[in-house]
């Protein structure tokens, strides 16, 4: 048996961030594979940080230790600092090119870093950066980044593609079916899939 492979998805509340789990779980299922999960909601309705641990054929507890993830898949810039610590040496991340400030900014008058900062701290890490906001509203709807950033994180994940987007398209609405399949797969190439 291969050694286990762990994926952290982390982002604020309402981004996707469990559906992307979810999706991961039920991928792990079709395939016959062991998983395990965990979820942590921080204040999520409020624009909380949340993370989804992924845990797939690994022999220890759903949740991740820090230094031990292979992948993270980060929603927003800066969830991808606060949680960088949990990535492995050789760990890879994908993250979206988005960035909310929390109110704490606003309301205490602290100085945040920049975007570009933000960047050039996270460059120390194999990155995969995109704008998963401008690709999803070009698939279709503004709701699907969620799917995008699977796509995109997919080149890195121990997991069929088919099997990915067959989950996908098992877990969204269905109404969304269409849009979603092309979200994942415009992230997948915008991920720099073979």
């Amino acid at each position: 048996m291969s050694p286990g492979f762990d994926i952290l998805i982390v982002g604020i509340g309402g981004q996707g961030t469990i559906l992307a789990s979810n999706v991961l779980g039920e991928a792990c299922l079709i395939e016959g594979r062991h998983v395990k999960g965990a979820e942590t909601h921080g204040m999520a309705q409020r624009g909380g940080s949340v993370e989804s641990h992924i845990r797939i054929d690994g022999e220890f507890g759903p949740l991740i230790a820090p230094g031990q993830a292979d992948l993270l898949i980060s929603f927003d810039l800066l969830e991808a600092i606060r949680y960088s610590h949990y990535l492995k040496p050789s760990g890879k991340m994908v993250v979206n090119r988005h960035l909310v400030l929390p109110t704490s900014v606003y309301t205490q008058k602290l100085v945040a870093p920049s975007e570009e900062e933000i960047i050039t701290a996270l460059k120390k890490y194999e990155l995969c950066l995109l704008d998963a906001d401008k690709i999803a509203t070009d698939a279709g709807s503004p709701l699907s980044q969620n799917v995008v950033m699977l796509g995109a994180a997919s080149k890195w994940m121990p997991l069929k593609s088919a099997t990915l987007l067959e989950s996908v398209r098992k877990l969204v609405p269905k109404k969304t079916v269409e849009i979603n399949t092309k979200a994942f797969e415009m992230g997948r190439d915008a991920g720099g899939k073979n």
